[in-house]
Order: structure tokens, then C-alpha cells, then sequence
């Protein structure tokens, strides 16, 4: 199997030991790892988003880790632009370029390209979430279905960020969301790419949640946390998404017991767990999905 000529793509569940992975694979290749991941731009979140190591950085070069500040605004737009960019740094260098991370929307404009969808205000797309909340998904998905018969057809009812953006982009620009799509293209072909999905089982996927939950409090994530808050961030920036900062904020105002701390936060990683497992079987159906345990597998065929 030649890999080296490709893009590769790595793709996958939080915990699903993606970076371990791709570490492996990049010393087999000869190719330099490129994150993927919306958190793991952002240098003051090293414990809580897993970035890798500085051990891990030594063995394989790495590029879009850790450069970002939390007080700044990134989009996806913002990684589009810095990560086509490196592909042709890292294909000059005669490298393999192996992006991973657990962001789907970042693979989707890399490989489908970026819809030019006007800025919606803050405050429009608060109004629509506090609609959702209101009516609950499936009354807002009807509703969604009555405005957009392009949205009623194309998106499942369970996937609440895709339903709320095209409920946000309909009632906005007053198109549907993919009307939008139709005029977008990406800068690469489909052969350009090597697509990987690791599909992990979730009985064991959530026991390495929950073990990776209490290794972040241990490793000083309770401390990350405290001098993030400390920096006054804007609550509308993406770092405030990141899982374990309320969790812990709550812990450190007396809110709840440490041990609480770690269960909410295996609860909260499971929830998006799920929800990156549900964007996967989506949106990534021509992906090669390999199992856990087939991954040594896959890297011997090599």
C-alpha cells in the first residue's frame, strides 16, 4: 500500500488513540503530523484538549498544536487557510502530511471546501439555540422541515448542531444552508486523499474516557483551568466549549466534590464522544473505517 504520495487523514473519537496512531504510521511513512482538532490550536489548553507531548513532538514533527490564544477568535476558515498551506510545505520537504483530530468540520472544508456563508450575529444565533431549547429537537427539526425542505431531506433529526446552523442560515440569509454548498469545491481531488476512521468500541471507549478524565486532574488540569479564568475570556469564544472548564470552574467556586469533577467530565467526553461518532456516520461514509484492534493490523500491510 503506498501512502507516502497521499494526503492522510485520520479521523475519530475522542480517547480513540488517534495521535498514538498517527505517530506509529508517520515513522513508517516518513510524514509529519498535522492537528486537526478545534481545542488543540489553543496554548493554554495543553492538559484539557490532550495535545501531545513534548516526547511525542521529538519522535514525529508536529504543526498546529498549541499556537493559538484563547482570547482570539478561530474559525474554521482561520485552519483552512494555515493547513493547506503546510500540506504544500510538508509535500515540498518530500513528506507524507498525516492530519488528525476529532473535528469533522475541519476535514469537511478541507475536503469538500468551505461554504462563504455571510457572518450570522451572536445574538441571532443565540435567539435560534434559545428556540431549540424551547421547543426540544424534534419540534424544532419540524419546524427546520417546514422552512427548508433541503434540510428536512438531508440532515438527521439527532445531529442538534448541523439542524440548529441550518435553521440559523435559513431564517438569516434566507436560503437553504445547502444552496450554500452547492457553489463550494475544495483546492484538492478526491484521489489526493487517504481517509482513515477508527471505529472504537464504546463499552471500551468509555473506560479509557473515564481513565484519561482522572489522569487531566492529576496531570493539573484543575490549575490550567484556574489561570484560563484568570485571562477573562469572552464566554462566546470556542476555547469556553472546551469540556472540564465549567466542571472544574464549579469545583474550584465550592460548587461540587472533586470526585464529581471526574465523573461530569467522563460524562460531558462521552456526550461528545457520541456526537463525533454520530458527525462520522454521517459524513464520512467513503472513509476506510478500521476497528481499534485491526490499527497494528493496517500499519503492517504497509
Amino acid at each position: 500500500m503506498d501512502l507516502k504520495s497521499k494526503i492522510i487523514l485520520i479521523y475519530g473519537p475522542t480517547a480513540s488513540g488517534k495521535s498514538k496512531f498517527a505517530i506509529k504510521l508517520a515513522k513508517k511513512i516518513n510524514g509529519e503530523i498535522v492537528n486537526a482538532d478545534s481545542m488543540q490550536v489553543y496554548k493554554e489548553l495543553k492538559i484539557l484538549s490532550a495535545r501531545p507531548f513534548q516526547k511525542d513532538y521529538d519522535k514525529i514533527r508536529h504543526h498546529l498544536y498549541g499556537f493559538q490564544s484563547v482570547k482570539r477568535k478561530f474559525s474554521t476558515g482561520d485552519w483552512l487557510k494555515l493547513v493547506k498551506q503546510k500540506i504544500k510545505d510538508i509535500k515540498k520537504r518530500k513528506k507524507t502530511p498525516i492530519l488528525v483530530g476529532g473535528t469533522g468540520l475541519y476535514f469537511k472544508s478541507l475536503t469538500e471546501g468551505l461554504v462563504d456563508i455571510p457572518n450570522i450575529p451572536i445574538k441571532f444565533r443565540e435567539k435560534i439555540r434559545s428556540l431549540h431549547k424551547k421547543l426540544g429537537s424534534k419540534k424544532f427539526f419540524l419546524k427546520l422541515s417546514q422552512l427548508d425542505l433541503l434540510a428536512k431531506n438531508n440532515l438527521n433529526p439527532s445531529d442538534t448542531q448541523r439542524v440548529i446552523r441550518a435553521y440559523e442560515v435559513k431564517t438569516y440569509t434566507k436560503r437553504s444552508i445547502f444552496d450554500w454548498f452547492k457553489n463550494t469545491h475544495s483546492d484538492f481531488k478526491k484521489k489526493d486523499f487517504y481517509k482513515i476512521y477508527i471505529d472504537y468500541p464504546r463499552a471500551e471507549l468509555i473506560k479509557r474516557i473515564t481513565a484519561r478524565s482522572e489522569i487531566m486532574i492529576k496531570n493539573g488540569a484543575l490549575l490550567e483551568v484556574k489561570k484560563f479564568l484568570g485571562l477573562k475570556v469572552p464566554k462566546s469564544r470556542t476555547a469556553y466549549k472546551a469540556i472540564g472548564i465549567n466542571e472544574i470552574n464549579s469545583y474550584l467556586n465550592k460548587k461540587i466534590q472533586k470526585s464529581e469533577v471526574i465523573e461530569k467530565i467522563s460524562i460531558k467526553t462521552r456526550q461528545y464522544a457520541k456526537r463525533q461518532t454520530t458527525w462520522g456516520r454521517g459524513n464520512m461514509l467513503d472513509w476506510n473505517k478500521i476497528r481499534s484492534d485491526g490499527l497494528n493490523k493496517f500499519l503492517k500491510k504497509i
